[in-house]
């Protein structure tokens, strides 16, 4: 009897092993690296007017709180250009040493090198099927397309243009039509690929910048 327990225990034990095996198989897989970037998949009333950059990064930290990463610190991938004996920041300068991985835990890039080109273009991957939002879905609905422009006042190399020629509508305190700023295609179409600096809007108002094609989208970048 007690071999025969024995080897009935056995059996029910492998069984039980096989089951938990199968069930972890069958589980969904979780990211490798947790997410450090995503695009916004709202910025406020959708206007030039974020609060500065100081209102812009809430926005970033609000969003990644909801899905539960709000451990990090995020900011918005924004420049501000020199104003009133302020001097101004880059976007380069503001979002920390990477990696960056977006929502499903692809790389979009190893470091600030890598993501701007400085000595090889093209070495992100920041494209529209891996310009995800802080949900891990696409950042542009199938149905609206041409709503791809991401507000972030820089050049290509992610530093802020000198002053005169306003490209960030007022430093992100604007939302009327005096100021513009550079918007740029995180899905790489049109004619400039750049995803961080494609070209100026007709202005700040929500009005004129969905005519450009802009629905409220922020790069947001964690910085530890």
């Amino acid at each position: 009897m007690n071999k025969m327990f024995a080897s009935f225990a056995a059996i029910a034990g492998m069984a039980l092993g096989s089951a938990a095996v199968f069930a972890q198989a069958g589980a969904p897989a979780r990211p490798l690296h947790p997410m450090s970037f995503f695009v916004s998949s709202s910025a406020l009333a959708g206007t030039g007017n974020l609060g500065g950059l100081a209102g812009a990064d809430k926005v970033c930290q609000d969003l990644a709180t909801v899905v539960g990463a709000g451990n990090r610190t995020w900011h918005a991938y924004l420049s501000s250009q020199p104003a009133g004996g302020i001097p101004g920041e880059n976007a380069r300068e503001r979002i920390g040493e990477g990696p960056w991985y977006n929502a499903k835990g692809t790389m979009i890039a190893a470091n600030v090198i890598d993501l701007h080109g400085d000595l090889e273009r093209d070495r992100n991957t920041i494209q529209g099927a891996t310009a995800l939002n802080e949900k891990g879905e696409p950042y542009m609905p199938a149905d609206m397309q041409n709503m791809h422009d991401i507000l972030t006042g820089s050049d290509s190399e992610g530093r802020a243009f000198p002053a005169g020629i306003d490209t960030t509508c007022n430093n992100w305190t604007s939302d009327t039509n005096a100021y513009h700023a550079i918007v740029a295609h995180a899905d790489r179409s049109g004619p400039n690929t750049s995803w961080n600096s494609t070209h100026l809007s007709r202005g700040c108002s929500k009005e004129l910048l969905q005519m450009n094609g802009y629905s409220g989208h922020l790069y947001c970048f964690a910085i530890n």
